[in-house]
């Protein structure tokens, strides 16, 4: 998808929206206001709401694997070949 927009680095891209979805279905099926899961996961309520935006690509993959961390949930991250080269495909698992 962002290989066909043709902007840099499609793969990280990619992978960085997958943990940002990730992150906004977690608050929501909490059912967390921003300033709530800000709180939780130690970022700003402008910055929890540039995640549920889809502006979070200013943050690392570590960072938001960190978040994920600090809402219970566990990232396996696998990578997948595709005709292009490499790109990360997140599945998630709930830490018990």
């Amino acid at each position: 998808m962002f290989a066909d927009l043709g902007l840099p680095n499609p793969g990280e891209r990619q992978l960085k929206s997958q943990l940002m979805y990730i992150v906004n279905t977690e608050i929501k099926r909490r059912r967390l206001t921003q300033s709530e899961a800000g709180k939780i996961v130690g970022l700003s309520q402008s910055d929890v709401s540039r995640i549920a935006q889809g502006g979070g690509m200013i943050f690392s993959i570590e960072r938001l694997l960190s978040v994920l961390g600090k809402l219970g949930i566990d990232v396996d991250l696998v990578p997948k070949r595709t005709r292009n080269g490499v790109s990360g495909r997140a599945l998630v698992r709930a830490l018990i």
